[in-house]
């Protein structure tokens, strides 16, 4: 499948603009066709890479590449990778879901664009929690309570953010808020 955006009447109003159209294709992964899950690669027609340092700075995230300029973003599950010529996300529902995380790329890559004077531009990606860190203050009794099947993998999910120290029944009150305390430190929802 393939899309052409454009918005002739959006760059009128805005001549500098950076991003202004792209072609997407989505797919389903090579590796097991089927998976109910899709692909998308946007293949921008405007070179974005002087904006990731911006965007980077504004979105916080993942992990950024200096050569060639990348950022990628882990929101909601999903890995969401923007290169100078092409974005790609994983794990999608439907092309509607891509779409939309499209335009909002768009509007957040062309906002940091324009704002660039004002923003102090960031070339690492965002300091992580540690699993093994989490691991330490979780009861790793592997009781299930909290509906995963060890604490291990309760530790990944707080970790990546997917899960909050509050999920975890068997955890000592105090324990919990030093968790919190400790996952507070990293800001998932930037």
């Amino acid at each position: 499948m393939a899309c052409r955006v454009c918005d002739r009447r959006q760059k009128e109003r805005d001549p500098a603009m950076l991003l202004k159209t792209y072609t997407r294709d989505i797919f389903r992964p090579a590796c097991n066709p089927r998976f109910r899950s899709v692909h998308c690669i946007a293949r921008l027609d405007q070179d974005v890479g002087a904006a990731l340092p911006y965007l980077n700075a504004e979105l916080g995230g993942f992990t950024y590449t200096r050569e060639p300029p990348s950022v990628t973003f882990k929101i909601q599950g999903r890995l969401i990778s923007v290169h100078a010529d092409r974005i790609a996300i994983n794990a999608l529902e439907n092309a509607a879901e891509a779409d939309r995380i499209l335009r909002w790329l768009q509007r957040e890559i062309n906002a940091a664009w324009e704002r660039r004077g004002t923003i102090t531009p960031c070339y690492e990606g965002q300091s992580r929690p540690g699993v093994l860190d989490i691991l330490k203050k979780l009861p790793r009794t592997n009781c299930r309570e909290c509906g995963q099947p060890t604490c291990m993998v309760m530790a990944v999910r707080l970790a990546e953010g997917a899960a909050a120290a509050a999920d975890c029944p068997a955890l000592a009150p105090g324990t919990a808020r030093q968790l919190d305390a400790y996952l507070q430190r990293f800001d998932f929802d930037r």
